[in-house]
């Protein structure tokens, strides 16, 4: 089947909504936040995301069967900088480039790397169809500079289609320097969580398959909150059950190695009360690691449960101590593929 390319170009987002394309039940819809970040709405008949088609190509938000999924913050828009905490509420950000995570005592670089903001030279959407019918896909190059350390472009794809409920990104980066790029990513996909529901995977909670990290506690610490971090060092498993109301400040956060299934994916769940679930498929031989992170208070909800990386949220130098940067070759990629959305009650 032929394929339909519109590229995209900042004149076309306005305060006013535009409709850009529709193609049966598809609808592109472009439109500018009051903070003068460039908004593409996709809309497939049984839910809607909202794209930031030049800042980072993140899923700024998603809906899906009448119910939204993005995590709660307070941000109400998406802000025009690269500081990662400064524009915090996205569905779905790439995260990494040069580094990924949290600084290190030894580390330089900003929280989750170059790509999460990164500002896209080329955006485009592409509609088209195979045997599984209608599909829009937005693309596009963002490229990271620095003279005498990098070069790399950065491909992403995300695709959605007619009628379904789940999201397909992909993405190739090409090392486009003359020396070996040390690679690090991370899928930061950000659902709210859901009270009563249970994270289910094919993993046991026992200390060889999850590594938690130990959050700094300070000596004023809530003894709600203290207990609630204690409980969990001693019972892994205790982080499957969603609360209707409990505080997890700081936040939680897990390094997972789960296997992959007999068709090369890698599943989890967020299992919810009524028989629905959210989910998020990955392949290990691309990403091998799945990060899980939960924060709740009175200011933010959200639980990724599943966020496959490239290596543990620890920093540059840990990556590249341990062993596990993705070195990328003079003019070589590396790409990987990821599968993300919910399903109704059965």
């Amino acid at each position: 089947m032929g394929v339909t390319t519109l590229r995209l170009h900042d004149g076309m987002f306005q305060a006013n909504r535009r409709l850009l394309v529709r193609n049966g039940e598809l609808s592109a819809t472009a439109f500018r936040y009051a903070s003068g970040v460039a908004g593409l709405e996709i809309d497939n008949g049984v839910g809607r995301i909202v794209l930031l088609p030049f800042q980072g190509q993140q899923i700024w938000d998603a809906e899906f069967l009448n119910r939204r999924l993005t995590m709660e913050t307070w941000f109400d828009q998406p802000l025009p900088t690269r500081d990662y905490l400064a524009t915090y509420g996205a569905f779905f950000l790439h995260c990494g480039g040069t580094a990924m995570g949290n600084p290190g005592p030894e580390d330089d670089h900003p929280l989750h790397g170059e790509l999460p903001n990164m500002p896209y030279e080329i955006a485009e959407l592409h509609f088209g169809s195979d045997e599984m019918g209608d599909w829009v896909e937005l693309t596009g190059i963002g490229r990271e500079r620095r003279a005498f350390s990098h070069h790399f472009e950065m491909r992403p794809r995300l695709r959605l289609r007619a009628g379904a409920t789940e999201i397909e990104v992909s993405f190739d980066v090409e090392n486009k320097a003359g020396s070996v790029l040390p690679f690090f990513y991370l899928g930061h996909i950000n659902f709210r969580p859901v009270g009563g529901a249970r994270i289910v995977d094919s993993l046991t909670d026992d200390r060889c398959q999850i590594v938690l990290r130990k959050p700094d506690l300070l000596d004023d610490t809530p003894a709600e909150i203290r207990a609630w971090h204690e409980a969990l060092a001693a019972d892994p498993s205790l982080h499957r059950r969603i609360g209707h109301a409990e505080r997890v400040e700081p936040e939680m956060v897990m390094t997972l190695r789960p296997p992959a299934g007999a068709d090369g994916w890698a599943e989890a769940q967020q299992q919810h009360p009524d028989g629905s679930a959210d989910f998020v498929r990955h392949r290990p031989d691309e990403l091998p690691f799945s990060i899980r992170w939960i924060t709740r208070s009175s200011d933010r909800q959200a639980i990724g449960f599943s966020l496959p990386a490239s290596a543990p949220p620890d920093g540059r130098n840990a990556g590249l101590t341990n062993g596990q940067a993705i070195m990328i070759a003079p003019r070589a990629t590396f790409g990987a593929r990821m599968r993300f959305g919910c399903k109704g009650a059965q």
